[in-house]
């Protein structure tokens, strides 16, 4: 109960770097394809705060499958289309997709909410999970290498940045919540 609910503020506290990049950065100036990138974000981040909460989400699972496969319909497409920057979103979605549609969803104790902290059993086909936390750790890594080399945190520090080393925090931080949730629940 302690891991989740430290999960869960950890996930709730990227929220606000979330929401912040979207209210302050200029997006004409740096394109829709990172806006449509930073929104994603922000509703993924929500769903991993809604999956670990041990209290649950008031949207049923059903609705993040639909949520969470659209999403990665949308990634998946602008990546097939050339745009590279969408596939980790597509990868994260797919990724969180898996996880909602691979959970038990019976019993009294879980019901039809969204909520990986009352699961007394593991997801279907682990195989895939292990596979999917071995990309989120390596990503997670990754990133937090971009974060702890401070290139693009100057221009975040003086407020005049794009935002970069916020989202590798973010990405660092969900790289490595993802990786941790796929291999708690497949072994």
């Amino acid at each position: 109960m302690v891991v989740d609910w430290a999960l869960t503020a950890v996930f709730a506290a990227l929220v606000l770097p979330c929401v912040l990049r979207l209210v302050r950065l200029d997006y004409a100036r740096l394109g829709h394809g990172v806006r449509h990138g930073d929104l994603a974000e922000l509703l993924l981040v929500v769903a991993m705060v809604a999956m670990v909460s041990p209290v649950g989400g008031p949207i049923p699972a059903a609705g993040w499958q639909a949520v969470l496969a659209l999403t990665t319909g949308w990634f998946a497409v602008a990546w097939w289309r050339g745009r590279s920057c969408c596939a980790h979103h597509a990868l994260s979605a797919a990724a969180m997709f898996y996880m909602v549609t691979a959970m038990p969803h019976g019993g009294a104790g879980h019901g039809p909410w969204l909520n990986m902290s009352t699961m007394d059993s593991r997801l279907a086909l682990p195989l895939i999970a292990v596979a999917a936390a071995g990309y989120f750790v390596v990503d997670a890594a990754w990133s937090g290498v971009l974060v702890v080399r401070g290139s693009p945190i100057a221009g975040a520090v003086s407020g005049s940045g794009s935002g970069q080393a916020s989202r590798a925090v973010c990405r660092a931080a969900m790289g490595a919540g993802m990786g941790y949730l796929l291999l708690a629940s497949a072994l």
